[in-house]
């Protein structure tokens, strides 16, 4: 139970009267106070714990019959307990709200007027400012319940809507199914027009392979090429460097060349004019030893 920070403004009797009828908790008058029987006492503060919810209705009724067990004649101590038992309640609420006098059995078995007027006064005013605050609860508690019941309200007028809208996305489902079936076997089409397509990919990767190694031969040979071009260059340039370094020696070969084919040439004219002649000799013997034979 909370702490209280009552400053226990002393009730008067006749405010104790009326707020005892007040809360329906027991209809007394200004005369039982003035010399307070224990069982009236008793019952005023087992009433008031009872309007606490403190102590329950059947809870009173009940008793500690494991605690009597241990008794001798457990009857005779009957009223006892029950007094000890609703000491040790009354104390412990007093004791919670600070009360700033001491609450003793005594004023249970022998209750005084003046010292039941201050309990009964700081017990009634938890109980107003207890149902004060229930009051406000109760308003809070009253607009929470309207908020839910807005909040049901407005769930259930969703849970329509949305069961409308699945109800027109299946209908629009259903008028579009030839599309969807239509598009469906676009798609295998398409599918497996991607997968020719990927063969044919796949070939015309083998034939690009070939074709850059063929490439490369042709490369090679250009290479080799090139590089026997440049050889020939070299060679070329050498060979003019000689040439325009020795003409003279150029123009003597030449001359010695000419002089050869001269020599050549008039070696070849003798050769075939000792041939005539020896041709021409044996032509005039044959002739002469056919006139021998016809003598």
């Amino acid at each position: 139970m909370a702490e209280s920070n009552y400053e226990y403004p002393r009730l008067r009797r006749p405010e104790i009267v009326t707020i005892l009828a007040q809360l329906q908790i027991a209809n007394v008058t200004e005369q039982d106070f003035t010399n307070p029987n224990p069982d009236f006492i008793s019952d005023l503060y087992t009433r008031v714990l009872i309007h606490l919810d403190i102590l329950l209705e059947e809870d009173n009724e009940q008793l500690e019959f494991h605690a009597l067990e241990h008794l001798e004649n457990p009857d005779f101590h009957l009223d006892s307990v029950r007094a000890v038992k609703l000491y040790n309640q009354i104390n412990e609420v007093l004791t919670t709200l600070e009360c700033p006098r001491k609450f003793t059995l005594a004023d249970l078995l022998m209750p005084d007027p003046h010292r039941t007027d201050l309990f009964l006064g700081s017990l009634l005013n938890f109980c107003l400012d207890r149902d004060a605050r229930m009051n406000s609860v109760s308003e809070i508690v009253e607009e929470v319940n309207a908020l839910e019941a807005q909040r049901t309200e407005l769930e259930e007028n969703r849970i329509l809507q949305l069961k409308a809208e699945i109800s027109e996305c299946n209908e629009a489902k259903e008028r579009e199914m030839p599309l969807v079936e239509e598009v469906e076997a676009k798609v295998k089409e398409l599918k497996q027009t991607i997968a020719v397509l990927n063969s044919n990919q796949s070939s015309l990767r083998s034939t690009l392979r070939k074709l850059k190694e063929k490439t490369g031969e042709t490369d090679e040979k250009i290479s080799n090429a090139e590089f026997t071009l440049v050889q020939n260059v070299q060679e070329n340039a050498n060979l003019r460097s000689k040439i325009s370094q020795s003409p003279d020696k150029v123009q003597r070969a030449l001359e010695e060349k000419k002089l050869a084919r001269e020599e050549a040439r008039n070696a070849e004219r003798l050769a075939m004019q000792a041939f005539h002649e020896k041709t021409a000799l044996v032509e005039v013997f044959s002739k002469l030893s056919i006139s021998w034979c016809c003598c």
